[in-house]
């Protein structure tokens, strides 16, 4: 078979990750606005105040924008599963699908279902009937959110699977299993509760602007209130899951581990780098030299990020790749290489199995069918040119993860000042400018937690079981390169067609008229 042109993968990833970026700018503020306006329309349903019913309903106008360029740049981000991809759904369609086309028939249902509710039945239906259909159209956006993340947790996290060599597919054994793996749980909690803090920072920086022209007060200041509560709650759940996820990688992703912490060589005892800068040009695959030009670390902070144990043991990356550190079963971890022939064995096995079959001697189709049962695990690593390829683009992740941790502490602190301040957030202008400044950085945390998850488990298409070069589609190159630019200038011109409706939003204003009351 021909081999694969490398530009090929690197320009299908390109536009995959393109596609999900532009993506997840929009889902984050739908996730988050949304809880917001429920809460704000369940005041005004306990307490009857017209001035809540107008607080909801401009929040709500910026959700359905927000909420509509959503759903077109997701329904691209499906296909593209299929068209530059196909090697991966083939290979695991049976279960990689199943989460999606539960996402599409049940979550979507609700959100399809209640979303005309809740724009247009403020005058048609009962207070309780419509804030009923406000929490079902974000519970099924939440829902969506959910399935979404199971498949991309399974990708992080194989489960619930056994594999068919006579259709050289694997097969879904186990539904619960990957709906409820705890990779799943872990990293549905951890994202939804990230886009709180975003959705909050959102509320309360589009407050800040009324604030500092001097317009709508009270509609800002009742804004910031709410916002800042579910903000601050968020933000401290975000943290404890983010710590939760980050045992859970050290587990099943220790090079994604590795390559956030740049940590060349693992030991007992390891400290966390807080704020470092690398040396450009490292050899990560084989590092001669300490790779920072300064560090500024806390003690024994990674052996308990990812152990919950002070003297945990954390494998870097030469560790990694060379092996022979304690594993998991207690037995000296395999190199790389190691896993690499392993892998190719299992290769060879499918191959040999399949060409008995065919040959109809039963005999060496079960050998070879055991063989490859035994090595199937390492069966990914058997695509693999190089252990080299097994280390993940090490200071994209690295700056990463550090712009993600330090802006998730800021959030905490920032809605604690907000909550403290009160109604006297407006009497200095510089506080309310500050806040506004805080929406982008919101967004580059959201981004940047994307980056981490995704780019820290390179190569993988799916975690160790199938690498990005047997899983991408045989196009040509230059298509690809096409609709790359062509997918760059539609989301650019959808990221900015919703950025003016939701800016003319914003400068029109609430159609508040009364007084805020205090919040019992």
């Amino acid at each position: 078979m021909e081999p694969i042109d490398p530009s090929l993968i690197d320009w299908s990833r390109a536009q995959f990750a393109l596609t999900a970026m532009y993506h997840w700018v929009f889902v984050p503020l739908t996730l988050g606005l949304g809880l917001i306006m429920c809460i704000m329309e369940s005041i005004y349903v306990r307490t009857g105040r017209e001035f809540w019913k107008e607080v909801t309903r401009f929040w709500m106008k910026l959700f359905g924008v927000n909420f509509a360029v959503g759903v077109a740049t997701g329904i691209i981000l499906e296909f593209e599963f299929g068209t530059n991809w196909s090697n991966y759904s083939w290979f695991v369609g049976d279960i990689f699908g199943a989460p999606l086309a539960v996402e599409g028939i049940v979550a979507f249902f609700l959100e399809a279902t209640f979303i005309a509710l809740m724009f247009f039945g403020w005058n048609k239906l009962s207070r309780g009937t419509h804030l009923m259909s406000t929490w079902m159209t974000v519970l099924g956006a939440t829902l969506s959110a959910w399935w979404i993340l199971v498949a991309n947790a399974w990708m992080q996290c194989p489960v619930g699977m056994d594999f068919n060599p006579d259709t050289v597919r694997n097969e879904m054994v186990s539904f619960a299993a990957v709906a409820l793996s705890p990779v799943a749980v872990m990293k549905f909690l951890h994202t939804v509760t990230s886009a709180w803090v975003l959705g909050a920072v959102f509320v309360v920086g589009v407050s800040s602007w009324y604030l500092l022209r001097g317009k709508h007060g009270d509609f800002a200041c009742a804004s910031i209130r709410v916002a800042s509560v579910v903000g601050l709650i968020a933000a401290l759940a975000t943290g404890f899951t983010g710590h939760q996820s980050a045992v859970q990688i050290a587990r099943i992703q220790p090079m994604k581990l590795a390559a956030a912490e740049g940590l060349v060589d693992g030991g007992h005892g390891v400290g966390l780098v807080g704020i470092g800068l690398l040396k450009p040009g490292i050899d990560w695959a084989a590092p001669q030299e300490d790779p920072f030009l300064f560090k500024l670390e806390i003690p024994y902070a990674l052996s308990v990020l990812a152990t919950n144990d002070p003297n945990g043991y954390v494998p870097g990356i030469r560790n990694l790749l060379e092996g022979g550190y304690p594993g998991e079963d207690g037995l000296p971890a395999l190199s790389a290489e190691q896993q690499m022939a392993i892998g190719r064995k299992a290769i060879q096995s499918l191959v040999t199995y399949r060409a008995a079959q065919q040959a109809g001697d039963a005999a060496a189709a079960k050998a070879a069918a055991e063989s490859l049962r035994r090595s199937f695990h390492y069966m990914g690593y058997g695509y693999l040119h190089s252990s080299r390829e097994l280390v993940p683009p090490v200071a994209i992740t690295f700056y990463s993860f550090r712009i993600m941790v330090i802006l998730g502490g800021f959030f905490v602190a920032l809605f604690a000042a907000l909550l403290l301040l009160g109604r006297r957030v407006g009497r200095v202008k510089l506080v309310p400018l500050g806040v506004l400044l805080t929406v982008p950085l919101a967004y580059l945390a959201s981004e940047a937690g994307w980056v981490v998850a995704e780019v820290g488990r390179q190569p993988w298409a799916i975690q160790g079981l199938l690498p990005n070069i047997a899983a991408v589609s045989r196009l040509a190159t230059s298509s690809v390169q096409l609709t790359f630019w062509l997918f760059l200038a539609l989301f650019t011109v959808l990221f900015l067609a919703e950025l003016c409706i939701m800016v003319r939003v914003v400068t029109e204003g609430p159609e508040c008229s009364s007084e805020a009351p205090a919040i019992k």
